[in-house]
């Protein structure tokens, strides 16, 4: 019986040390490649990234963002209005990824889904 325990209790502890750094990973899988912003508003809208130039972003097209990316959408050829009020960034796209595809959607008035 004795020996049962430890034994349990060694494959426990292995587990746990295991199952931190795996579910880590698991955790953020898009970072690396980022997660894809369909245009799903009907409109065309434009958008700056990392401090960029003001560029087309065509409805029912996609946009990549990478953790590290500033990206301000706007509503507006000139980048001066921006199109959602709390101008979303990686982690709040991230945080609607309920499948985890790494994929969301922009949709009229600025709400935002998962793909």
């Amino acid at each position: 019986m004795g020996r049962r325990f430890c034994f349990v209790v060694v494959i426990v502890i292995i587990c746990l040390f295991y199952e931190v750094p795996i579910s880590a990973i698991a955790a953020d899988r898009c970072s690396e490649e980022g997660i894809v912003v369909k245009n799903l508003t009907m409109l065309n809208l434009w958008y700056k990234k990392n401090g960029g130039s003001c560029t087309i972003w065509r409805n029912n097209h996609i946009l990549r963002i990478r953790p590290e990316d500033i990206v301000e959408i706007f509503s507006d050829l000139a980048c001066s209005n921006l199109y959602c009020e709390d101008n979303p960034t990686y982690k709040k796209y991230k945080s609607l990824d309920a499948d985890s595809n790494c994929g969301v959607r922009i949709l009229p008035l600025c709400n935002l889904s998962d793909m």
